[in-house]
């Protein structure tokens, strides 16, 4: 397996000279000719257009405007390209082979960078009109609340998603606290220091931890109430910080402001497949395209 930090630079064309690179060099190691690849899965923040198959300009990727990646990866490896929005991609991984298989409706959501949702409906992924459904990290948790990376305010991202999260921490925590001093300084916070301190009893990350649970709750009863699916998967920051920080906490808030009969039959539980995700999203995202159909260009 290959995983590389992202450090986008900001020009798309350059970026993706990267991802390339690093994709050839890693046919190289396994010994595969650039000719025997059959597809490749692109897994990206969205939004997307599914009909011009670009990546139009997603809060967490800077820079990145109406970016025809697939089209580009398709002339440097000569065999088709399926785009496929991240948390979509990360749903069908979790159904196929993780913590939501044997299903027939899930919802994952994913508080990594920002907050990804990914519906799974009678068997099928749904991507809703413009492939925009599941973007729950987008609905308002607070009117007129904290401003989110997407332009507008009150979004749950800014609440529970991991970059705002970890400005909202590193503006709040004390110089002389424990998640300070755990991160070697304010300015290096993130949010695995909250969840260490949390497990030592600290008040602060306590605190701060319940306010995310909080939030996550309130959007997880809309969602439940929305589509009563058989499971909620729950990854990235919710994951790490395991049951009793996050889990049982979430579950109890969410028992509380939904009907018994829906509260009792949904099971919310952590993402299974962990740092492999990944691999299985890419997987995904090209099963999708060829199952579906959809053929270079389409």
């Amino acid at each position: 397996m290959f995983r590389r930090a992202a450090n986008l630079s900001g020009d798309p064309e350059r970026d993706l000279t990267a991802i390339a690179a690093d994709a050839l060099g890693i046919l190289a190691r396994a010994g595969i000719a650039r000719g025997e690849l059959g597809a490749i899965g692109l897994s990206s923040p969205g939004p997307i257009d599914p009909e011009t198959r670009c990546i139009l300009s997603p809060p967490n990727l800077p820079g990145w405007v109406d970016v025809p990646a697939p089209a580009v990866l398709e002339n440097t490896f000569g065999c088709p390209c399926f785009l496929e929005n991240d948390a979509n991609s990360a749903a069908l991984a979790e159904w196929h082979f993780g913590a939501a298989k044997g299903t027939r409706d899930a919802v994952y959501l994913t508080m990594s960078t920002g907050v990804g949702g990914g519906l799974i409906i009678g068997g099928r992924l749904h991507r809703g009109i413009g492939w925009c459904a599941g973007e729950v990290g987008h609905a308002p948790v607070e009117w007129n609340g904290r401003p989110c990376a997407c332009g507008l305010r009150g979004c749950l991202e800014a609440y529970v998603g991991g970059r705002a999260w970890t400005q909202h921490l590193r503006l709040k925590a004390s110089a002389g606290g424990r998640v300070a001093l755990l991160a070697g300084g304010k300015d290096h916070i993130q949010p695995e220091h909250l969840v260490a301190a949390a497990r030592e009893g600290d008040g602060f990350a306590l605190a701060e931890l319940g306010r995310f649970n909080d939030y996550l709750a309130r959007s997880l009863v809309q969602t439940i109430c929305t589509v009563a699916p058989e499971v909620i998967v729950l990854g990235t920051i919710p994951t790490a910080a395991g049951e009793r920080l996050c889990f049982e906490p979430i579950r109890r808030r969410v028992r509380e402001h939904v009907w018994p009969r829906l509260g009792e039959r949904v099971r919310i539980v952590p993402a299974a497949l962990g740092d492999r995700l990944p691999y299985y999203a890419g997987i995904c995202a090209a099963l999708a395209g060829i199952q579906e159909g959809r053929g270079s260009g389409s």
